[in-house]
Order: structure tokens, then sequence, then C-alpha cells
């Protein structure tokens, strides 16, 4: 059984400020040893988005890096979907644009799997859906590190916290594209109308019109689903089958890094802010339940499982169902499979501190 660390929202005052719990908190997880190149991995929210973790505690974590004697670099990586996000110079304007910068976080920025996105390590996992997954290199390559996670609602896993972080977000382009494929579409030809908002959409020219109705090259797709969000129309018709089947390879992609780096990796999850959409979303909904705190642990199954529970029993006290509501997916899949693989154990003791 693995301990998660928790420190609540209603406690944050004056003397006990998020800077603080952190702080408090970070002994009890970190795996840095001194002269550690330390990743640390963030999502620094699409170009739009508002509610992603603050720059202030990504400098907190920094501060407590170099303090332990590591030399931190704040990191994050490139996206399959048309955004700012799309290659490693958008991807670090973006952040920039956000708050994340040298300046204000006492670190540089650095986007782990490179300009284009394929800059990566493959690792085998041996899973049951996936057999290898790679990893971006500029994590594989650290000597530990820390993942901090937002946690959030997301459209494809139902909760994305730092499972979600490790499994995708530590990936290069062919490692998300590994994860997402098994949502590449179909086209209703009843509804396509041929407008091409979906061609002109797909940043990876997998769509085009023939004779006035779309056609998806699934050699070309890599099951982003832009085009999916795009259509107007409900044509774009991705498996009935593909949350879960996500759900499976997120779940056993999130072993690559933990392969990589065992017993080196920290995990902070930020419990606030709990929008509907992801941080890739380029805005932000209003929140579906009410702060939680800050929990941590060296095991990101447990924790993820302890986050998802506190906030299904803030949203049950509040009447609001339950975190399966907000997509219609039960995000406990990519933790089972998870913990199948063997990045951790949705077994836990909760401390609060």
């Amino acid at each position: 059984m693995s301990e998660v660390f928790f420190k609540a929202a209603e406690d944050i005052g004056p003397t006990n400020t998020q800077i603080d719990q952190i702080t408090d908190l970070f002994p009890a997880i970190s795996p840095i040893s001194e002269g550690d190149i330390v990743a640390i991995k963030i999502h620094p929210g699409e170009l739009g988005n508002t509610t992603y973790v603050r720059p202030v505690i990504v400098k907190t974590v920094v501060d407590l890096v170099k303090e332990a004697g590591g030399i931190p670099f704040v990191t994050d990586t490139t996206v399959l979907y048309p955004s700012k996000r799309f290659n490693g110079v958008d991807v670090l304007n973006t952040a920039a644009t956000n708050g994340f910068t040298l300046g204000t976080m006492g670190a540089p920025f650095i986007c782990a799997d490179g300009i284009h996105g394929d800059d990566s390590v493959s690792v085998d996992i041996d899973g049951e859906v996936l057999d290898n997954i790679t990893v971006a290199s500029a994590i594989a390559s650290a000597d530990s590190m820390i993942v901090i996670s937002h946690c959030k609602g997301h459209p494809a896993s139902g909760f994305g916290a730092a499972v979600k972080n490790l499994g995708m977000g530590c990936l290069d382009k062919a490692g998300k594209t590994a994860v997402h494929k098994v949502a590449r579409p179909s086209i209703d030809i009843e509804k396509c109308v041929g407008c091409k908002k979906c061609v002109n959409i797909c940043p990876w020219d997998a769509l085009f019109v023939v004779d006035g109705k779309a056609i998806v090259d699934h050699d070309l797709c890599r099951g982003e689903l832009a085009c999916f969000a795009s259509c107007s129309f409900g044509a774009i018709v991705p498996p009935a089958d593909s949350p879960v089947r996500m759900q499976e390879k997120l779940g056993e992609a999130a072993f690559g890094p933990v392969k990589l780096l065992p017993d080196r990796i920290g995990y902070i999850n930020w419990i606030f802010d709990l929008t509907p959409g992801c941080d890739c979303f380029n805005f932000s909904s209003p929140t579906f339940a009410g702060d939680i705190g800050i929990t941590a642990s060296k095991d990101p199954v447990a924790l993820d499982k302890a986050s998802l529970d506190l906030v299904n029993e803030r949203m049950k006290h509040d009447e609001r169902g339950c975190v399966n509501n907000i997509w219609g997916i039960d995000p406990v899949v990519h933790l089972e499979y998870a913990e199948k693989i063997g990045a951790g154990s949705m077994k836990y003791d909760l401390v609060r501190k």
C-alpha cells in the first residue's frame, strides 16, 4: 500500500499558503540526489487557457530541487492536434506567454521531444495492448523527475492527472500516436456535406473530399480527433470503444517513463480549478467541483486514485454526482491498466499533513 500525502485547500491561510504546503510535502516524495539533472514535468496550458498550474507553484518546486542539490529544468512535449504547441518552438512561446520562463521560475523551459516532436527513446514495456512506447528524450535522459499535474476532467480519459501526465505528456508524437490511433474515425456519408472543415483542420493531411464526401486515410490519421471537434454535422464517427481502448493504452504507456526512471520520480497533484476540459483546451470552463487541495506521492497510480476519490467525495457531498458524469467515462480504466503493468498500485494510505 502506497502513502499519499494530502494538504487540504480549506487549511490554506496567511501562514499556510500553497507554497508552504508544497514545501512541507516535498521531502516525503523527493527522489533527488546531489548533482541530479531534474526534469520538472508540467503542462503549461494551451494559449487561451487560464486554469493550468500557476508558475509560482512550479517555481516553488524549482527552488526545492535546487535546495536538494538538483539541477532543474521545466519541460513539456509537443502535441498531435493543431494548436500553439504543435512544434517545439510554439511550445516554448506558449509556455512563455503563460508565464513559464527562466525569469519567473528560476529554471529553463525545455521542449522534451525536440523541435518536431520526434526526439525520443523507445522503451519495451511488454503490456497487454502496447509492446513498447517512445518517451521524450529530455525526460529519458534526466537523472530524476518531479511530475506536477493539474487534476481536471478530460474527454478521452474522464479525468487527467499524474498517470496521464506520464502516459501522454511524457511521450513524443510517435508515442502519442500509439495511444491515440485507436480513435481513428470513419465518415457517416449520410451526414457529410463536404464542407472541408475537417480537411482544413487536420495537421496530418489525412482527410480529403471526393464527390462531395470526406474520406479518412487511416495510414496518415493519428486519431487525435481535431476533425471530430470541427464537424458541425456529426459526420466524423470515432469507434464506439475508443475511449476504453485509449485508456488501456494510456495506462500502459505511463510505465515507459517509470521504467526509465525507476524510483526516481516524485509526484504532486494540484487539485484546484477542476475544469471539465484539459489544460490542452484553448479556454477554461467553469469548474465542476470545489478546490480540494494538494496531494503528493512516490506512486502515480495511488496518487491519482486518492485524488479521484477526494474529488468524488466532494462532488457527492455537494450532490453533483461523480467524475464519471462529466464526460460519461470511467477514468478508473487507465489507472487499472497502469497498475497491471507495474506503474503503481491503486491501494493507498491517505496521510493528512
